[in-house]
């Protein structure tokens, strides 16, 4: 599993970080993503809804990613 630390990163940057590392992995593969940013999960849902890969809240500020 790929942990990307984007903890003081504003938007767009955690998910650009995410795009770049998901396009590496296999279907199913999960990215555990660690990003500070309020825009974060608004930006997740949105470009879950464009990629269709999942993801989920896991706590404040650790969100988890499924490839498609």
């Amino acid at each position: 599993m790929i942990n990307i630390d984007a903890r003081g990163l504003r938007c767009p940057q955690p998910i650009i970080e995410l795009g770049k590392q998901i396009s590496t992995l296999n279907s199913g593969d999960q990215i555990t993503l660690y990003s500070d940013d309020p825009a974060t999960e608004p930006d997740l849902s949105a470009w879950s809804r464009m990629t269709g890969n999942k993801f989920s809240k896991i706590e404040d500020e650790k969100f988890l990613i499924t490839k498609n």
